[in-house]
């Protein structure tokens, strides 16, 4: 099995930044691509960054120039490091890794359990 952990989700003022942090542990040959997803009340989810295993990097217009999403794959570890925070980035954040479990295999995503962020203005 795979597990996902993440931390670092919490209450800032508008204009602060958080770092967020998931880590990925268990049956792992290699992940293929890490990404944080968002989910406010009524809304659909949707993907904030992703970066996969060659190092590039996509993100949603909405948080360009304000996040940025990193990985250490040694720790198979993914950040998403929020700056000048917005109330409308309120939601629960989520982490995702595409994860090979064997070199033959195709990646299946796995989810991490969410983390709330609010920003109050």
């Amino acid at each position: 099995q795979v597990q996902l952990v993440e931390s670092g989700g919490g209450l800032v003022q508008a204009g602060g930044s958080l770092r967020l942090s998931c880590a990925a542990s268990g049956s792992i040959a290699s992940i293929f691509a890490m990404g944080w997803y968002r989910q406010a009340p009524g809304k659909q989810r949707e993907l904030v960054a992703e970066i996969i295993s060659g190092g590039s990097t996509n993100y949603a217009d909405s948080v360009k120039g304000r996040f940025t999403i990193s990985r250490d794959n040694l720790k198979n570890t993914v950040y998403l490091q929020m700056n000048s925070l917005k109330p409308e980035d309120t939601a629960v954040y989520s982490c995702k890794a595409d994860v090979r479990r064997s070199y033959l295999s195709s990646p299946i995503g796995y989810w991490g359990q969410g983390t709330q962020v609010t920003v109050s203005s």
